[in-house]
């Protein structure tokens, strides 16, 4: 009888405990500073939705309207081209045409070729430290991990003068080819990375008369697809977010990012009032290629750096 008792009294014990739990200080503390958190991160693109979708004659009227002022589509077919110099002026746009297909275009050869020789030759060399036995191996790998706190605008001008000797100014090449070959943090991510992985099946390949190429390629490479594919994604964000470096090797629409032309675009009309709408529509559309790869990959990109970090 006592057993039978205690059973409902520790049951009844346990749900007031999670009951006091759940309306503790600290939790609503924390519950408040997330929401807050989250609504402050989350309003800038609210905003930029909100400024896309209105026209851009009506939103000085109204300028702090939570809701579209007077809302339209006009401003995403300004941006993709779709609407004519007279109809782009109506709706308050400034008649400057910005050419969104072609710096997309221009946006996805930079970041992919970039992306995968960046990615392709770190884990190259990443293998070379994690993996084969030279002289000097650390020595060399501690310099290479001094990049990391050289700042990146430290480079630009050097590049410059090197892109502009060789004659690669507004080219693809130009874009591509300074950050290609080398960084410092995904050589460091993926070497952390592979110490971890056993050594037995390339020790077997390795009495079976494999080389190491072939070992790298059919073997080290499949298993580290998943740190890989993070370091993809994350390059290709930061290069197609990248500014400060095409600003400075492109002039030309042939090679333009998405970016640049941006920039250019809010300050084509100096004479008249920039097309916010416009503006807004553009970097949303710059946006969701983005945001999309966030929301599908934003979990494998976090775990696949805390179990590299525990390595």
């Amino acid at each position: 009888m006592s057993a039978l008792a205690t059973g409902p009294s520790r049951t009844a014990g346990a749900a007031r405990v999670r009951e006091r739990r759940g309306f503790s200080p600290g939790r609503i503390a924390a519950w408040v500073f997330v929401t807050v958190v989250l609504i402050v991160t989350v309003f800038p693109f609210y905003w930029i939705l909100r400024t896309a979708f209105s026209n851009n004659v009506a939103l000085p009227t109204d300028p702090s309207s939570l809701l579209p002022v007077d809302f339209t589509w006009g401003a995403f077919q300004r941006a993709l081209g779709l609407a004519s110099q007279a109809q782009a002026q109506a709706q308050g746009g400034s008649g400057a045409a910005i050419n969104t297909p072609l710096f997309l275009r221009n946006s996805i050869i930079y970041a992919t070729v970039q992306t995968a020789l960046v990615v392709f030759c770190s884990a190259m060399a990443a293998y070379a430290f994690s993996r084969l036995r030279w002289r000097g191996r650390n020595t060399v790998f501690n310099i290479l991990l001094g990049a990391l706190m050289v700042p990146a605008i430290l480079t630009l001008l050097p590049n410059f003068i090197f892109i502009r000797d060789i004659h690669q100014l507004n080219s693809f090449t130009g874009l591509i080819l300074p950050g290609a070959f080398f960084s410092a943090f995904n050589i460091f991510f993926l070497r952390q990375f592979m110490l971890g992985l056993s050594t037995e099946v390339e020790e077997a390949a390795i009495v079976d008369g494999a080389s190491r190429m072939r070992i790298f390629f059919t073997i080290t490479l499949p298993m580290t697809s998943a740190p890989i594919a993070t370091l993809s994604l994350l390059t290709f964000i930061n290069t197609w977010n990248d500014y400060f470096w095409p600003l400075l090797s492109t002039n030309d629409d042939h090679a333009r990012p998405l970016t640049l032309a941006l920039g250019v675009f809010k300050q084509s009309s100096p004479q008249a009032a920039p097309d916010w709408a416009g503006l807004m529509a553009a970097t949303m559309i710059a946006a969701l290629p983005m945001l999309a790869l966030f929301m599908v990959f934003g979990r494998r990109i976090v775990n696949s750096i805390g179990f590299t970090g525990i390595k």
